[in-house]
């Protein structure tokens, strides 16, 4: 069962998805289904905050 369907099959609204916050820019992202295996070790809403993360010391 994905994220967008629970029991009968009605879809969610997106406002019923997890969200997590981007440690680059801060700004809340929601669950899509491209990171539906991997959504623990998402953290980064874009591949521009990936690229521009900041560094860990």
């Amino acid at each position: 069962m994905s994220a967008l369907t629970r029991g009968g099959g009605k879809r969610q609204g997106k406002a019923e998805l997890p969200h997590k916050i981007c440690t680059a820019c801060g700004r809340p992202f929601a669950w899509r289904k491209k990171w539906e295996r991997v959504w623990a070790d998402v953290r980064y809403c874009s591949k521009r905050c990936r690229r521009t993360r900041p560094a860990t010391p």
